[in-house]
């Protein structure tokens, strides 16, 4: 189907309907961001809505939909939410440089770009959030706000979730890279306990404060074939995360260790942990556990 133009907010965007159960989209193409560069923006809406929804923010928009990125892959998040059976709004961020956008810290002994999230965490929370909420059907609440993201973009969802605790109640963590800046990818050297570092150290007050700590979920997977980002990143980012759930049991949290694809978490559960046995640092995976993540969201109300 042909995209039709709107102006929505000020802004340029295109209405596309690709006949998805979970809704149609409408994309700005350069949506502004305070203190970043414009960039593009999907945002996936149900059809025939007579109230308002949930909010799933992700990062990586350029795979959340439709095939993009190094490998040519794709969460294919609109067939996630089909799956959970989940009304929500998703809105997928594009990002012209992931590597900084997403890290807080020198994380490859300053081979590549770091440390705008604080620029990019304010942006979201406070310009994109404000922005999605005025002009689309979400619920203007925390406990309806979900930031989802995979490996720099898991850490991008901690960090914006622990440092944002009052705009999103929920931070999904698939493969996140909290060795950043601890155990350097992936030159080694330097490593360090993750309680000792920035990512967690920073916000133990928020982390321990059951009332304003966001619910977090955390997975991985298993497989070590593959090539490095397996055997490397995955191997990383399963070795931190297992580091982190004690740490955030320890402040409090109550975790669910999910058994499956079909488990659900209970309500008072605020720390979800998978293991995917079967899962790699890849979309493919991520979008898989991207279904499963959105059953556990509750529905803000």
């Amino acid at each position: 189907m042909a995209a039709n133009k709107r102006i929505i907010g000020g802004h340029v965007a295109w209405h596309h309907d690709e006949g998805h159960d979970a809704g149609a989209f409408v994309t700005f193409d350069h949506l502004p961001l305070p203190g970043l560069p414009p960039r593009k923006v999907h945002v996936l809406v149900p059809r025939n809505l007579t109230g308002r929804v949930p909010l799933v923010l992700m990062h990586d928009g350029n795979t959340a939909f439709w095939p993009g990125g190094i490998a040519g892959s794709t969460w294919d998040a609109a067939r996630a939410v089909a799956r959970a059976r989940r009304d929500v709004v998703v809105v997928a961020v594009h990002s012209p440089d992931r590597n900084a956008e997403y890290t807080h810290v020198d994380w490859s002994g300053g081979r590549r770009s770091f440390g705008l999230l604080p620029r990019y965490a304010h942006a979201i929370a406070r310009g994109l959030v404000p922005f999605i909420d005025a002009h689309f059907p979400t619920i203007p609440q925390r406990a309806a706000r979900a930031v989802v993201g995979s490996s720099h973009g898991g850490l991008a969802s901690f960090f914006i979730a622990t440092r944002y605790p009052d705009v999103f109640g929920f931070g999904g963590c698939m493969s996140p890279s909290l060795f950043s800046g601890i155990e350097p990818y992936p030159y080694g050297g330097g490593s360090v306990p993750l309680n000792a570092a920035s990512i967690v150290k920073d916000v133990w007050g928020v982390l321990e404060d059951a009332s304003q700590r966001p619910r977090l979920w955390l997975c991985w997977g298993l497989r070590r074939d593959g090539g490095e980002h397996n055997s490397v990143v995955e191997h990383l980012a399963t070795k931190r995360g297992r580091e982190a759930v004690p740490l955030l049991v320890a402040r409090g949290y109550r975790a669910h260790h999910m058994r499956g694809h079909d488990d659900i978490a209970p309500r008072d559960a605020d720390l979800i942990v998978m293991e995917d046995a079967r899962g790699g640092h890849d979309e493919a995976s991520w979008g898989a556990r991207l279904t499963t993540l959105l059953r556990t969201l509750p529905d803000g109300r």
